[in-house]
């Protein structure tokens, strides 16, 4: 029998539906073989692999503390990702490596130096899993072994390449931004989160026609990346959505590899 292979895209608030698919599949007892992850989605897949429940990541994530980091500082304007790193390393230990996780992860970044993707499956994991999360203009980027690392949506929000090379793995693509239209656009922020969108956009899907099962929950639309607060409708969503695929899913994995 094959093991789930999961690319777990970024989508920022809208990545907390991957919680809710991690914990259905827990649920389903479908066996994880890999997972790769970008930006919300690395955050997801990194602290999954490390062996927390999912809905324990879920109450991390939203704790009033973590939300608090999240906002840019008054004075710099910027994310401070030295206290999101001091807080990871509280909960992941600063010396865990990718060798101590409980599930094969690739950690996957942009070098903006260089423009091109990295990924990460050895070494270190929090410096990694800070880039991967990086996002330009809110994020100072981070400076890792000669790289200038930023969020790795920017140039590939759907990383099925290091799963797609591995025997045996059923390579599915979990993606928290449904293609959608938009309603009128008022304002600045609301214009360049959409110009944003579009242009990830056109990484993913080339990536999707690459994945043997597509797991989109359409309802996710109805949400901005921004929506925090609705973090518990999009954990939901996640989770039924994936919940009424099971069938398909046992019979992907009963399929035998190509």
């Amino acid at each position: 029998m094959r093991k789930l292979g999961l690319a777990l895209s970024g989508g920022a608030a809208r990545g907390i539906a991957h919680l809710g698919v991690l914990e259905a599949l827990n649920e389903l007892q479908l066996p994880i073989g890999h997972i790769a992850g970008v930006s919300s989605g690395a955050i997801a897949g990194a602290f999954y692999a490390a062996g927390f429940a999912p809905r324990e990541i879920f109450r991390l994530l939203t704790d009033t503390r973590f939300v608090r980091l999240l906002r840019p500082s008054f004075h710099l304007g910027l994310v401070r990702l030295d206290l999101v790193e001091k807080l990871y390393g509280h909960y992941l230990d600063p010396a865990r490596t990718f060798a101590d996780l409980t599930t094969p992860l690739t950690i996957v970044a942009t070098d903006l130096a260089a423009g091109q993707t990295v990924y990460f499956q050895s070494g270190p994991l929090i410096k990694p899993l800070l880039g991967a999360a990086a996002v330009p203009i809110v994020c100072r980027p981070v400076e890792w072994q000669g790289q200038v690392l930023v969020d790795g949506g920017v140039m590939n929000n759907l990383p099925v390449e290091p799963l797609l090379a591995q025997a045996n793995l059923a390579v599915v693509g979990v993606h928290c931004n449904p293609l959608s239209a938009e309603p009128p656009l008022t304002t600045l922020r609301e214009i360049g989160e959409r110009t944003a969108y579009l242009a990830i956009s056109m990484n993913v899907q080339p990536r999707l026609a690459q994945c043997e099962f597509i797991i989109e929950p359409p309802e996710l639309s109805k949400y901005r990346v921004t929506d925090l607060r609705q973090a518990q409708a999009i954990f939901d969503i996640g989770y039924y959505y994936t919940l009424a695929q099971a069938e398909k899913l046992r019979n992907l994995l009963a399929e035998p590899s190509a």
